[in-house]
Protein backbone atom coordinates (compact mmCIF):
# COMPACT_ATOMS: atom_id res chain seq x y z
CA UNK A 1 0.00 0.00 0.00
CA UNK A 2 0.87 3.44 -0.94
CA UNK A 3 2.07 4.71 2.37
CA UNK A 4 2.26 8.53 3.16
CA UNK A 5 3.76 10.11 6.38
CA UNK A 6 4.63 13.45 4.96
CA UNK A 7 2.73 15.99 2.47
CA UNK A 8 4.27 19.11 0.57
CA UNK A 9 1.45 21.56 -0.26
CA UNK A 10 3.28 25.09 -1.97
CA UNK A 11 1.10 28.27 -1.89
CA UNK A 12 2.15 31.50 -3.61
CA UNK A 13 -1.07 32.54 -1.43
CA UNK A 14 -3.32 33.07 -4.84
CA UNK A 15 -6.77 31.85 -5.21
CA UNK A 16 -5.79 29.01 -7.75
CA UNK A 17 -3.13 28.15 -5.15
CA UNK A 18 -5.48 28.19 -2.37
CA UNK A 19 -7.74 25.59 -4.21
CA UNK A 20 -5.05 22.61 -3.15
CA UNK A 21 -5.23 23.39 0.66
CA UNK A 22 -8.54 21.05 1.51
CA UNK A 23 -7.44 18.26 -0.66
CA UNK A 24 -4.07 18.37 1.27
CA UNK A 25 -5.69 18.56 4.37
CA UNK A 26 -8.05 15.84 4.03
CA UNK A 27 -4.98 13.92 3.00
CA UNK A 28 -2.98 14.38 5.80
CA UNK A 29 -6.19 13.87 8.02
CA UNK A 30 -6.91 10.46 6.53
CA UNK A 31 -3.49 9.54 6.45
CA UNK A 32 -2.26 10.80 9.74
CA UNK A 33 0.57 12.51 7.76
CA UNK A 34 2.33 15.30 9.00
CA UNK A 35 1.54 18.08 6.14
CA UNK A 36 4.07 20.73 5.41
CA UNK A 37 3.56 23.98 3.50
CA UNK A 38 5.67 25.75 1.58
CA UNK A 39 5.51 29.41 0.37
CA UNK A 40 8.59 30.52 -2.18
CA UNK A 41 9.97 34.10 -1.76
CA UNK A 42 11.33 34.96 -5.54
CA UNK A 43 14.43 36.71 -6.12
CA UNK A 44 14.02 39.88 -6.69
CA UNK A 45 16.08 41.53 -9.70
CA UNK A 46 18.61 44.07 -8.66
CA UNK A 47 17.65 47.85 -9.73
CA UNK A 48 20.00 49.59 -12.39
CA UNK A 49 22.78 51.56 -10.92
CA UNK A 50 21.71 54.82 -10.75
CA UNK A 51 22.43 57.42 -7.99
CA UNK A 52 19.50 59.22 -7.85
CA UNK A 53 17.55 56.01 -7.57
CA UNK A 54 17.32 54.11 -3.62
CA UNK A 55 15.40 50.39 -3.10
CA UNK A 56 16.64 48.44 -0.28
CA UNK A 57 16.29 45.44 -1.87
CA UNK A 58 17.11 43.16 1.40
CA UNK A 59 14.63 45.02 3.66
CA UNK A 60 11.65 44.58 0.72
CA UNK A 61 13.03 40.60 0.85
CA UNK A 62 12.79 40.27 4.39
CA UNK A 63 9.42 42.37 4.22
CA UNK A 64 8.29 40.01 1.81
CA UNK A 65 9.08 36.88 3.93
CA UNK A 66 7.56 38.14 7.30
CA UNK A 67 4.45 38.58 5.31
CA UNK A 68 4.65 35.52 3.97
CA UNK A 69 5.10 33.69 7.88
CA UNK A 70 1.97 35.91 9.06
CA UNK A 71 -0.15 34.83 6.20
CA UNK A 72 1.18 31.30 6.67
CA UNK A 73 0.41 30.98 10.13
CA UNK A 74 -3.06 32.15 9.33
CA UNK A 75 -3.46 29.55 6.92
CA UNK A 76 -2.44 26.96 9.68
CA UNK A 77 -4.75 28.53 12.38
CA UNK A 78 -7.38 29.05 10.34
CA UNK A 79 -7.90 25.96 7.87
CA UNK A 80 -5.93 22.96 9.53
CA UNK A 81 -7.92 21.06 11.94
CA UNK A 82 -6.18 20.14 15.51
CA UNK A 83 -4.89 16.27 15.04
CA UNK A 84 -2.70 17.41 11.38
CA UNK A 85 0.59 18.33 12.47
CA UNK A 86 1.33 21.35 10.44
CA UNK A 87 4.99 22.64 9.50
CA UNK A 88 5.72 26.05 7.48
CA UNK A 89 8.75 26.32 5.21
CA UNK A 90 9.71 29.48 3.39
CA UNK A 91 12.53 29.34 0.98
CA UNK A 92 13.74 31.94 -1.29
CA UNK A 93 14.83 31.50 -5.14
CA UNK A 94 13.03 29.40 -7.93
CA UNK A 95 9.47 28.26 -7.00
CA UNK A 96 9.89 24.79 -8.84
CA UNK A 97 13.71 24.18 -7.95
CA UNK A 98 13.07 24.94 -4.15
CA UNK A 99 9.96 22.61 -3.61
CA UNK A 100 11.84 20.19 -5.10
CA UNK A 101 14.59 20.96 -2.61
CA UNK A 102 12.15 20.59 -0.03
CA UNK A 103 11.22 17.47 -0.84
CA UNK A 104 14.72 16.10 -0.49
CA UNK A 105 15.23 17.76 2.75
CA UNK A 106 11.94 17.20 4.90
CA UNK A 107 11.45 13.47 3.01
CA UNK A 108 8.22 14.33 1.42
CA UNK A 109 5.97 11.80 -0.10
CA UNK A 110 3.45 13.28 -2.19
CA UNK A 111 2.85 16.93 -2.85
CA UNK A 112 -0.03 18.24 -3.29
CA UNK A 113 0.16 21.57 -5.60
CA UNK A 114 -2.56 23.62 -7.83
CA UNK A 115 -2.39 24.69 -11.09
CA UNK A 116 -3.31 27.79 -12.46
CA UNK A 117 -5.00 26.61 -15.54
CA UNK A 118 -2.94 28.94 -17.97
CA UNK A 119 -2.58 27.99 -21.45
CA UNK A 120 -1.67 29.27 -24.54
CA UNK A 121 0.66 32.51 -25.02
CA UNK A 122 0.45 33.15 -20.53
CA UNK A 123 1.41 29.84 -20.27
CA UNK A 124 4.29 29.85 -23.00
CA UNK A 125 5.17 33.51 -21.49
CA UNK A 126 5.07 32.63 -17.39
CA UNK A 127 5.86 29.05 -17.19
CA UNK A 128 4.06 26.27 -14.87
CA UNK A 129 5.55 25.90 -11.59
CA UNK A 130 3.08 22.99 -11.34
CA UNK A 131 4.43 21.55 -14.44
CA UNK A 132 7.89 21.75 -13.69
CA UNK A 133 7.35 20.00 -10.38
CA UNK A 134 5.56 17.21 -11.88
CA UNK A 135 8.36 16.61 -14.47
CA UNK A 136 10.99 16.66 -12.14
CA UNK A 137 9.45 15.31 -9.05
CA UNK A 138 10.99 12.06 -7.55
CA UNK A 139 7.73 11.59 -5.51
CA UNK A 140 4.16 11.52 -6.22
CA UNK A 141 2.12 15.14 -7.63
CA UNK A 142 -1.67 15.38 -7.00
CA UNK A 143 -2.02 18.72 -9.28
CA UNK A 144 -5.47 20.08 -8.18
CA UNK A 145 -6.81 22.37 -10.94
CA UNK A 146 -7.63 26.23 -9.94
CA UNK A 147 -9.77 28.70 -10.83
CA UNK A 148 -8.81 30.52 -13.90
Amino acid sequence: MFKVNRILCPTDFSEASMAALPYAIDLASAYKATLFFIHVVPVLPRPAIDVNYHFAVPEYESALHADAESQLSKIVSTWVPKPVRANKVFAHGSAAEEILRAVEDHHIDLIVIATHGHSGWRHLLFGSVAEKVVRQSKVPVLTIRGPG
